[in-house]
C-alpha cells in the first residue's frame, strides 16, 4: 500500500510548487473527483464549506456564516490561527464564472500577496479540479527561508488535508466536522 492510500489521498492528486520569480511561489494542485463540474462547483463557491476541508490546527472560522453569496466582488471574513498567533483573512472573489472557475484574493492577511484561482472541467461524468494558488511572502530572505523550514509543508499538509476531505464529500462518505 502506498503512503498516499495510507493518509486516505485519492489516486488522482498531485500538488506542486514553483517560483515564476524570486519573490512570488506557485502552488499548483490537481484533483479528479467523481462528480459532475456543478456539483463539483456549487460546493466549492460556498465559502462556508472551507471549514469542512481546512485542518483543524489552523482553527479556521468564517466570521459570518449568514453572508455567503457569491459573485464577482463578494468578500468574506475568516480567522485562521498560525504558530499561536490569530489572523484575520479578508478574501475578495475577482472573477467568478460558474461553473467553469472562480479566483479568490486576499486583501488583508499574513500574505503581502494570495490569488487563488479555482477551475473545473468537466471529463465525462468527472470533474477535472485544478488550484492555481501564487503568494508572496513577508520578510525579504526571511520568508523565504520561512517557506523552506515551514509553509511549504504546511501548505502542503493543508491541501493534501483538503483532497482527501474533498474525495470522501465527492464519495458520499461525508462527515462534517461541525
Amino acid at each position: 500500500m502506498s503512503m498516499a492510500e495510507k493518509e486516505g489521498l485519492p489516486g488522482i492528486f498531485s500538488i506542486t510548487f514553483s517560483r515564476p520569480d524570486s519573490r512570488t511561489f506557485r502552488l499548483s494542485a490537481f484533483q479528479v473527483l467523481p462528480v459532475p463540474r456543478k456539483k463539483a462547483f456549487s460546493f466549492f463557491e460556498d465559502p462556508r464549506n472551507l471549514f469542512e476541508i481546512t485542518p483543524d490546527w489552523l482553527d479556521f472560522r468564517m466570521l459570518d456564516r449568514s453572508n455567503a453569496e457569491v459573485f464577482e466582488g463578494a468578500e468574506f471574513d475568516y480567522t485562521i490561527r498560525w504558530l499561536t498567533l490569530r489572523f484575520l483573512w479578508r478574501s475578495r472573489i475577482t472573477a467568478y464564472r460558474p461553473p467553469e472557475s472562480f479566483t479568490d484574493i486576499q486583501i488583508k492577511g499574513p500574505y503581502p500577496f494570495w490569488s487563488h484561482l479555482h477551475t473545473f472541467e468537466e471529463q465525462g461524468g468527472s470533474t477535472q479540479m485544478k488550484d492555481d494558488v501564487t503568494y508572496r511572502l513577508p520578510f525579504g530572505h526571511s520568508g523565504i527561508f520561512l517557506h523552506r523550514l515551514i509553509i511549504r509543508r504546511q501548505l502542503t499538509d493543508i491541501f493534501r488535508y483538503r483532497a482527501v476531505r474533498i474525495a470522501q464529500w465527492a464519495k458520499g462518505d461525508f462527515r462534517r466536522k461541525g
